[in-house]
């Protein structure tokens, strides 16, 4: 429950208002072990405390995070640069279900900053493509400034997979796609029957992924979502991210769609 001490090693700027990190321990303690979906608390100090969900390939050992400016805390960690400290503990959560989608075809679909927790998801895909059938990656955004790592999407391509990206709005000089990231899905070429799919966005994002990935064949046990919705603790003590039953930081932030779309429907649950 202590912060490690760490400090950051790398800095980039992604879009105006969202930044990724890598730390290293500043001591002896080494890298814990985490899988793709799992969050880590990162203690800034003199502004508090934020779970983040961990961007970087779990299998390198490095430890990434990408956030937006939205708050004090997320502000102040923004504003980090390479040497500066902070404490982490961690990782927390469950993970997405990486390998019990090994020989299936995936479809991984991120709205905005929901490219971040679906990262280490797309990294192992990369070191393993021989493992998984045909993939497919819908980015969303909501507008072409707003696109994160922009710069790995013709090596994400360069593996086999097909990667889409669309834009809410865009100026004259865009010539990718505009509209919703849900327009997307009927056109995918998969064996929906088997298929397994991973989604993070805006929780009404989801709820129609969900339901344009059901039109397409694809059973709700096999759609996976991750809510992050109000965590503040990590360990489910406070209370901020009930919902319904659960608690978010402990009993996800990975789901079934299946468990927690019903719940989705209920006005201001």
């Amino acid at each position: 429950m202590l912060p490690i001490p760490y400090r950051v090693t790398r800095r980039v700027r992604e879009t105006a208002d969202t930044v990724t990190l890598a730390v290293a321990p500043a001591g002896p303690d080494a890298i814990r072990r985490h899988r793709p979906g799992q969050f880590n608390m990162l203690y800034l100090f003199g502004a508090g405390e934020i779970p983040i969900s961990i961007s970087g390939d779990a299998e390198r050992g490095e430890l990434v995070h990408t956030t937006r400016a939205v708050g004090a805390a997320s502000r102040a960690f923004c504003r980090l640069e390479e040497g500066d400290a902070l404490g982490v503990r961690g990782p927390f959560g469950t993970h997405w279900p990486v390998d019990q989608a090994r020989g299936r075809d995936l479809v991984i679909i991120a709205g905005g900053i929901g490219l971040a927790p679906l990262r280490p998801v797309i990294d192992r895909v990369v070191n393993h493509r021989g493992e998984f059938g045909r993939v497919s990656v819908l980015i969303g955004a909501r507008t072409p400034a707003d696109l994160l790592y922009g710069s790995e999407h013709a090596t994400w391509r360069a593996r086999d997979i097909d990667v889409r990206v669309t834009v809410d709005a865009a100026p004259g000089s865009w010539r990718g796609r505009i509209g919703f990231v849900t327009q997307l899905i009927p056109t995918l070429r998969i064996d929906a029957r088997a298929a397994a799919a991973m989604v993070c966005g805006p929780e009404i994002m989801m709820r129609f992924c969900a339901r344009e990935l059901r039109a397409l064949g694809l059973a709700e046990e096999r759609v996976y979502v991750t809510m992050e919705r109000s965590m503040k603790c990590a360990i489910g003590l406070c209370g901020h991210c009930q919902f319904g039953p659960d608690f978010v930081c402990k009993d996800g932030p990975v789901y079934p769609y299946a468990r927690v779309g019903p719940r989705m429907l209920i006005r201001e649950l």
